[in-house]
């Protein structure tokens, strides 16, 4: 297929089920442990008795929280009492998986998967039901479609650990739905340090192959603009004013640089480099701490993505897709202990770019209604995605004594700058044999910028009082303050000659450049015109402000169980205002969210816990915005919807855990939870047109329900009567969930997704009760299977991961009958070695990574049924990809 658009001329984990000691307090705000050295430096993790794992996250009186042991119980080694159900990924764990970022990291853990660029779902939840944290803190999405941060841009190198709580405990926000996913970064380290490491690698599917770029400026290959695509102010003026751009200033853009596709049949390996530091000395009564690193990467993907029905190829779409991501990371941390004390301060930036071009051909670009007869189309796309994350947070942890007080604050702000999205529509007219262009289609020559700025303001403080009751017995109060502010604008325009006048031959055969050249514009009187095809708004500004409280207790009962159990109460304004006159949305609404956990400690290995709670889950401000948005990875477009409501949760869970070993154990579980209201994805093809749209709305009602089972194994080779396996293990990890859930949908009103403001229908015109949730898949299956050496670095892991169907968005019944739109993970198997070894006075490590050896293909379809059958919607292949890395560390 990619020789046949090559006319483009023309256009791991482990997951330690830890309740701290290792957590060091992770209720509590978590006082902090000495950091984990870089990855170059890990020791084997078997060699201390227990394994430091720094977190911070809400709460206060963390040290004594870790040092809880119910009376006549132990739960041994670094598996101590906790009070919820957590999972914890230690810098050694991160490191087992070889996983460049905390996403692929995390899609190890039990009941955890990763959907597109980097989003997390817990248990099969979309990824507005998980709530990401760092250090304890909120951070805001530079993501338009999400209201969560794409974990994958968090590099594993400058996150410490990674914590997952499943249950919900009164110190977390109340936008609790699968788990809260919070990221500590590393802080004060043992001793000095300086680490450096890099990697290259390929990608069977890309690297040397055939793909597309565009020139674009010099500095892309860092991800920063040189100044090409910035953007005039006259593109603002017309944009907000909705008026023409005149020929004078059309030619003003840049004009080749973001417009010529390139064939490429050399696509460069993919790269990256890091660099780390850090030391720690005494002053005084005191310890400070300062660690820094920097890193780079730049990646490349081809997709040869099909849409169509398998059964009748004139419907087919093939469009050869070539992006190039480039990651620029740096974080900067000061750190201060004095007696039970500690003060982190951290400052953590994050540039990701993608920069993209598109080609594709066929009889339309989605298969239900083929344009321009049976003729082919051309689209052409050169786009330009660049994300910004910064945050600046302080975080205090003072122990006096009986009183432990936890308080932080933080700025974060993150921004998205999309300029120059270009597109073109070539239709091929059989009466010239030649693809033509004529400029009088409106759609047939677009240009779209685009900018979201989000400003989020955060605080809180944490107190904790022990008792001194005889058992262990302590109260917990806190507050919590979020402000989060956005705006965001979306100018398209198209192409056209005055009056609507075709472009006369030979000017409508040119290439793109060529036809949008300064001289064929000024000849021609080609003017920009604010797209008529661009529904909803083109800005909005929008506003969540949050103010919370909770009181918790948690102690010893009896003995051998212990319980945790507060209220929350938050209360929340939330408004989306689109700035060209729509209606004002707004959300004020306040909860009181109670959460309580018994941990019945009944055998010096064993425990039950049981936990029940409320959550909620607020609509995100893109799914309210009434705002037309492209997702540059489906390819397809959403829209807002201002009525949506927020989602509440009941949750419940039994868990049944045998520590039979240090870090060994076997744990199951059944949960369950229902959804009222839950904010669901739905899929139309828009009226008059080819394209498949994206929109939200309520469903009356949904349940989710499921069990999950882990366990972790090590198995020493000493028996092997050989001395190269007498220091040596063998890792067994494995973990299954099993979830299913349904909506469900009666007679009840609701807003129709397509006219929210005009109509509303009954809830079974729009849903299929019984139907899965948008996201959730039947089965998770992660497996590692390892050998490692207890007194050195050197593993060698497998990794295997399998996830079941799961509905990417469904369809709406009132559109034709739609079925839902369905992705198929399938199988993957990976493979990664770790071998350290000194030279020169430094400790290195050499790392070889194997991913995607079953060669897994990426497929997205609805089923049709009957004689229609399979209809693709975006299927391509995922190549095999091997990377080598080498670093060090002095």
């Amino acid at each position: 297929m990619k020789n046949q658009l090559a006319f483009a001329s023309l256009l791991a984990v482990t997951s330690c089920l830890v309740a701290p000691a290792a957590l060091a307090q992770t209720t509590g705000g978590g006082s902090p442990q000495a950091s984990s050295p870089p990855p170059a430096a890990q020791t084997p993790p078997e060699q201390a008795p227990d394994q430091d794992v720094e977190i911070s996250a809400p709460g206060a009186g963390g040290d004594d929280v870790g040092e809880i042991v119910v009376v006549g119980r132990n739960i041994p080694n670094v598996v101590r009492s906790t009070p919820q159900v957590v999972s914890v990924l230690s810098a050694e764990d991160i490191a087992r998986t070889g996983e460049g970022d905390i996403a692929g990291a995390l899609q190890r853990v039990t009941g955890l998967s990763v959907v597109g660029n980097g989003f997390v779902y817990v248990r099969g939840l979309g990824d507005r039901y998980s709530l990401s944290l760092l250090n304890g803190l909120p951070l805001p999405s530079p993501e338009p479609l999400r209201r969560v941060v794409p974990l994958d841009i968090f590099p594993t190198s400058v996150i410490g650990s990674g914590l997952v709580q499943k249950t919900f405990s009164a110190n977390y926000p109340g936008e609790f739905g699968g788990g809260v996913i919070n990221l500590t970064t590393t802080a004060v380290p043992k001793e000095s340090f300086f680490s450096i490491g890099a990697s290259a690698g390929f990608d069977t599917e890309t690297t040397s192959e055939l793909g597309y770029t565009y020139d674009g400026g010099s500095h892309d290959w860092l991800g920063f603009d040189s100044g090409e695509r910035k953007v005039p102010n006259f593109i603002l003026d017309a944009g907000n004013n909705r008026t023409n751009i005149p020929t004078g200033q059309v030619t003003q853009l840049t004009n080749a640089e973001t417009t010529v596709l390139f064939e490429n049949y050399h696509i460069p390996p993919n790269f990256s480099g890091e660099m780390s530091l850090g030391g720690a000395t005494d002053v005084g009564g005191a310890r400070l701490g300062i660690i820094a690193s920097g890193g780079i990467s730049n990646s490349w993907r081809t997709r040869d993505t099909v849409s169509g029905v398998r059964s009748i190829p004139s419907t087919e779409f093939r469009r050869v897709v070539t992006d190039h991501r480039a990651l620029v990371n740096g974080l900067l941390g000061f750190g201060a202990e004095f007696g039970e004390h500690r003060i982190r301060f951290t400052n953590l930036y994050i540039h990701d770019t993608l920069k993209q071009g598109r080609l594709g051909a066929g009889t339309g670009e989605n298969y239900e209604s083929p344009i321009n007869g049976n003729a082919p189309i051309m689209v052409q796309n050169t786009n330009w995605f660049e994300r910004q994350l910064f945050t600046s947070q302080g975080v205090g942890e003072f122990d006096f004594g009986d009183l432990d007080v936890d308080v932080r604050g933080a700025y974060a702000n993150t921004k998205r700058k999309s300029p120059y999205e270009r597109e073109f529509r070539y239709l091929y007219d059989t009466s010239i044999n030649d693809y033509r262009n004529t400029l009088n289609g409106g759609t047939y020559a677009t240009i779209a910028f685009s900018e979201l700025n989000e400003d989020l303001w955060s605080g809180g403080i944490d107190l904790a009082y022990d008792l001194n009751l005889g058992r262990p017995f302590k109260i917990e109060a806190g507050y919590a303050y979020q402000d989060t502010d956005r705006t965001s604008y979306r100018y398209t325009f198209d192409y056209i000659l005055p009056g609507g006048a075709a472009l006369a031959d030979p000017y409508s055969q040119l290439r793109p450049d060529y036809l949008l050249s300064d001289a064929n514009i000024q000849l021609n009187g080609i003017i920009l015109r604010p797209s008529t095809t661009t529904q909803g708004a083109r800005a909005y500004d929008a506003e969540l402000t949050v103010h919370a409280g909770y009181g918790q207790v948690e102690g010893e009962i009896a003995d051998g169980m212990r319980v945790t159990a507060g209220v929350r109460y938050e209360t929340a304004d939330q408004t989306v205002l689109p700035t060209d006159g729509q209606a004002l949305t707004t959300l004020s609404n306040d909860y009181w969210l109670p959460a309580a956990t018994l941990t019945w400690n009944f055998a010096p290995d064993m425990q039950w816990r049981l936990n029940a709670s409320k959550t909620i889950a607020r609509p995100q401000f893109r799914e309210l915005a009434p705002q037309l948005y492209l997702d540059y990875d489906s390819d397809r477009v959403f829209y807002g919807n201002p009525f949506l409501q927020d989602s509440k949760l009941t949750n419940l869970e039994a868990r049944y855990e045998w520590f039979f070993g240090r870090d060994q154990r076997f744990t199951a579980a059944a949960f369950y939870k229902k959804i009222d209201n839950p904010i669901e994805t739905v899929s139309f093809q828009v009226a008059g047109s080819n394209n498949t749209q994206i929109n939200f709305a309520n469903a009356p009602e949904a349940e989710l329900y499921g069990a999950e089972v882990e366990v972790q194994k090590y198995v020493p080779l000493s028996f092997i009567d050989s001395d190269l396996f007498a220091t040596r293990r063998m890792v067994l990890i494995a973990n299954y969930t099993y979830t299913q859930s349904e909506v469900f949908a009666g007679n009840q009103l609701i807003r129709d997704p397509i006219n929210p403001g005009t109509v509303q229908r009954p809830a079974n015109e729009l849903f299929v009760s019984g139907q899965p949730l948008v996201g959730q898949s039947d089965h998770l299956v992660n497996l590692q299977v390892g050998f490692e050496d207890t007194e050195r670095l050197s593993q060698l892991t497998f990794l295997f991961n399998y996830a079941s169907d799961r509905i990417v968005a469904r369809g709406l019944l009132s559109s034709g009958g739609l079925p839902p739109i369905v992705e198929r993970p399938g199988v993957r198997f990976d493979f990664v070695l770790r071998q350290g070894f000194q030279v020169l006075g430094g400790d290195w490590e050499l790392k070889f990574e194997g991913r995607n050896l079953t060669k897994t293909r990426f497929v997205e379809f609805q089923d049709y049924g009957g004689t229609t059958g399979i209809a693709d919607t975006n299927t391509y292949d995922l190549g095999r990809t091997f990377s080598l890395g080498l670093s060090t560390r002095f």
